[in-house]
């Protein structure tokens, strides 16, 4: 009965993997003012999310996680987290390309009761990151339950 047990367990951490594979090599291919959609959607795929300003912005996501030690009951632990964002010309062209792996979206300062009239042109892109460095933070939402259940209180 201990050789059924022991054969079926596995040593092997379980990883869970979200988005485009190996995105950090993938997205040197692409060379700015000379890749286009084409070669980007050859390259990558199809974008996570995309959105349209003066060019487009194409959002490339890359997460892998796995679960946690014993001592933290397995919980899911985010190991990888990058984003790539580009931006395409009205012909189609690669204009800026911007990749942000975990220790990127550590950095990013937000700032907090800040009010500001009128559009701002990267503020999809701070938002998005903003979103992703929450995930990344409390992947499960264990902070929002908790503090919608000490409000209910």
């Amino acid at each position: 009965m201990i050789s059924f047990v022991v054969s079926n367990c596995s040593f092997k951490p379980v990883v869970k993997h979200h988005g485009v594979p190996f995105l950090e090599k993938k997205q040197l291919e692409l060379i700015v003012n000379e890749s286009n959609k084409n070669d980007i959607s050859k390259v990558l795929g199809n974008p996570s999310t995309t959105s349209k300003f003066d060019n487009d912005v194409w959002i490339y996501i890359e997460r892998k996680q796995t679960q946690s030690k014993l001592k933290n009951l397995g919980r899911m632990k985010i190991f990888k987290n990058d984003v790539l964002v580009l931006e395409i010309d009205n012909f189609g062209i690669l204009k800026k390309k911007e990749f942000y792996n975990m220790e990127d979206m550590k950095n990013i300062k937000i700032e907090e009761a800040t009010t500001k009239s009128g559009f701002r042109r990267n503020s999809f892109i701070y938002d998005f990151l903003s979103s992703m460095r929450q995930k990344m933070n409390d992947p499960l939402g264990q902070r929002a339950k908790k503090r919608k259940e000490i409000k209910q209180r």
